[in-house]
């Protein structure tokens, strides 16, 4: 961790060259800096995100992101259709990977969610179209997001609606923190510490994203 005196407000800290940044970036630099609330509209990538989120559970998240690629390559990049078809030997395959979390629920849990999410795209088209109907409105969020809001708030209505809906069609490992940590990552809420030199930009490409395009 970066030493204290370098914080200048509570969840923010400046970096050497004087910008100041979300504390929690000393630890995951590269993620924090290009992509965490960078918006994410690709299916496959949602799919990734939901299942990585998942896996987290009881976790440190830069555990799962250290083994990342390896859940990857494990789980066939994410691609839901394939995922859908896996059986009892792919079951006994991941459990044997050391590369990942072996956690047999939540792999279980992982071939679930795929056949929930072909199930819903065949219904609507596009897991992505119907993930994003969930981003709260911009006059439910706060003006101002402070790492005092950010301790208090690791759920939020929007968050407990869809972790309802996901589990009304039958998905797995989708409670409502879990959900609002979905959110915060694909950039359906701008969680960045006001403050940081990444809210800026992560909230230009929420302004830039075409929502009604979305497929």
């Amino acid at each position: 961790m970066a030493d204290m005196d370098k914080l200048s407000t509570p969840g923010l800290i400046a970096a050497d060259d004087g910008t100041r940044h979300c504390a929690w970036r000393a630890a995951m630099p590269d993620y924090h800096d290009e992509e965490w609330g960078r918006p994410v509209t690709d299916d496959s990538r949602l799919f990734e995100k939901i299942c990585l989120e998942g896996f987290q559970s009881g976790l440190a998240w830069i555990t799962i992101l250290r083994k990342r690629e390896q859940f990857r390559a494990a789980f066939d990049g994410f691609d839901f259709h394939r995922v859908a078809r896996y059986g009892d030997a792919d079951i006994a395959r991941l459990l044997a990977d050391v590369g990942i979390v072996r956690n047999r629920a939540k792999i279980v849990s992982t071939i679930n969610n795929a056949r929930r999410a072909c199930e819903l795209v065949d219904e609507t088209g596009s897991l992505a179209r119907w993930l994003w109907q969930f981003e709260p409105a911009a006059d439910t969020r706060p003006a101002l997001i402070t790492f005092d809001y950010l301790q208090a708030n690791t759920i939020s209505p929007a968050s407990e609606a869809l972790s309802k809906s996901l589990k009304k069609r039958g998905w797995s490992f989708v409670g409502p923190t879990t959900m609002y940590a979905l959110m915060q990552a694909v950039g359906m809420v701008n969680d960045h510490v006001s403050g940081c030199v990444c809210r800026s930009a992560v909230q230009q490409a929420r302004e830039q994203l075409e929502r009604h395009c979305i497929d």
